[in-house]
């Protein structure tokens, strides 16, 4: 090339080079994810249990999850809008971090204490606790729209410190995959200790039993965790202070990219956003909605599937069921092991065998192991565990072995989606937390089907988890052979659209 252009194209990049974010300081801006996945872990691990014992049926259980994926229908795309626009001078994500993460504390300290609130509203005795259970879908209600608030701007924020580059993008993404797996590894350790109301020993009252006392003795540790990790991670993340060359323009009608008034409705600008959308990031969603259609009934019911189905016990009635819900934790730590050991090891597979091969294999893997996890309830069944104190020690390996097993798609999951999405909205000129709230609405909507689903389903079958993960693994199938068919193995072009 001439000389003058060989000078500006070495200048560009050196600017690039001076610019580009430090890879440990992508590290510490990941670390919040620790933090929230330690409560997640908590939630996911426990409270299925947990509602039941306040007296709400199995068939039921699922129903309180569906505040959840409705909160995070509109609030994590609502959030990604606003903190697109926000001008505070403290950045645009990190106020929305700070709050999301203050709004966990309050919601994990409501649910924590709703047996003691119910107890002194007026509930007395066993069964059904209907204050109690109240003031527990109040908080958890305040926990998910909390966690809808923290996670996207989290997504989105690493988004923002590794724009246009996408091999920096799935390594951002797999620093916050690795995250959540070392916050799951240390909530489902805390989740499985059975002696943790020691530590705390006013968490027991007339109101709150052992199980009871575990659970808010967790939550207490929690708020402080989440403390630490929203610290280090804001205080990392040098955000740039908005400007016409950084901030994200607004869509108008003539195409993506271009100014228009800054009343635009929210609603109007999220739906919008699908005309602009390509072939592929359609593709990628649907895999995202299969994908998840597989997760959530294994998320929602694992340890209860624990409980119930391998040690044949159920909730308030003897030790078998909660023994089986602190093995389950144990099997979901051992799964966060093989979440992060997946994630450290992220960039080299997409980087090998391309994304959505590497996607689409694992969603055959979560096939075979829910599969794998009916074989072993009807195994068990056969065996007999009525009159045992607790199932044959194989029953009990075997369902830890898938547990484990399925850390690897878990890990895939958590961030192999969020890389595509993100590299191919960059080309369209959409703002990176509208973007992670879009792609949100993949994961809720089916998360919605199968909070509404699971309790009939399991019901029309004789009770039970099964039914739950028959679906799972139909939807896991259909997802990857989605991804190895139509999701293309190389990276996108910067230069190119993607028509």
């Amino acid at each position: 090339m001439p000389a003058p252009e060989a000078d500006r194209h070495r200048a560009r990049t050196r600017l690039a080079v001076r610019t580009r974010v430090p890879l440990r300081q992508l590290l510490r801006v990941a670390s919040v994810a620790c933090g929230i996945q330690f409560g997640w872990a908590l939630q996911l691990s426990l409270l299925t249990p947990y509602v039941q014992e306040l007296g709400i049926p199995h068939a039921w259980a699922s129903i309180i999850w569906l505040c959840g994926p409705l909160s995070g229908l509109v609030v994590q795309p609502l959030v990604g809008h606003m903190s697109d626009r926000c001008n505070s001078r403290f950045g645009r994500r990190r106020p929305f971090i700070v709050v999301g993460a203050a709004c966990i504390a309050v919601a994990v300290l409501t649910i924590g204490y709703s047996a003691d609130i119910g107890y002194l509203l007026g509930d007395r005795g066993g069964g059904v606790r209907p204050r109690a259970i109240g003031v527990f879908v109040f908080g958890f209600w305040i926990l998910d729209v909390a966690n809808n608030v923290t996670q996207g701007p989290c997504r989105a924020l690493l988004a923002d410190l590794t724009a246009k580059d996408y091999r920096r993008t799935r390594v951002a993404n797999a620093y916050f995959s690795l995250f959540m797996a070392v916050g799951n590894v240390l909530g489902y350790a805390t989740g499985s200790f059975s002696y943790l109301y020691k530590v705390f020993p006013f968490s027991i009252t007339p109101a709150c039993n052992i199980n009871c006392a575990n659970l808010k003795s967790a939550f207490l540790i929690d708020i402080a965790f989440i403390a630490i990790t929203t610290c280090v991670s804001i205080s990392a993340a040098q955000e740039l202070p908005p400007s016409s060359s950084n901030s994200t323009t607004p869509f108008s009608e003539e195409g993506p990219g271009q100014s228009s008034h800054a009343e635009e409705a929210f609603l109007w600008e999220l739906f919008g956003t699908f005309r602009y959308f390509s072939g592929s990031i359609w593709i990628i969603l649907l895999v995202i909605a299969l994908n998840w259609i597989g997760w959530f009934p294994f998320l929602l019911f694992d340890t209860d599937w624990m409980g119930r189905e391998i040690y044949g016990g159920k909730p308030n009635e003897g030790v078998n069921y909660s023994t089986g819900v602190r093995m389950g934790a144990l099997g979901l730590m051992l799964n966060s092991v093989v979440l992060g050991i997946t994630s450290v090891l992220m960039e080299k597979l997409c980087r090998k065998w391309g994304a959505g091969f590497v996607w689409g294999i694992s969603n055959f893997l979560m096939t075979l192991c829910f599969l794998a996890m009916l074989v072993i309830t009807y195994v068990n069944k056969g065996i007999g565990i009525v009159g045992r104190d607790s199932p044959p020690d194989g029953i009990v390996i075997a369902a830890l072995v898938v547990f484990a097993i399925l850390g690897v798609p878990l890990a895939i999951t958590y961030s192999v989606p969020y890389a595509l999405i993100s590299s191919r909205i960059e080309s369209l000129g959409l703002g990176q937390g509208l973007s992670m709230g879009v792609l949100n609405l993949a994961i809720v909507i089916p998360q919605v089907v199968v909070s509404l689903g699971s309790g009939p389903w399991d019901q029309l079958f004789g009770g039970g988890n099964s039914p739950a993960f028959v679906v799972a693994a139909v939807a896991a199938l259909a997802a990857g052979l989605l991804a190895i068919l139509a999701i293309p193995r190389s990276a996108p072009q910067k230069s190119r659209a993607f028509t």
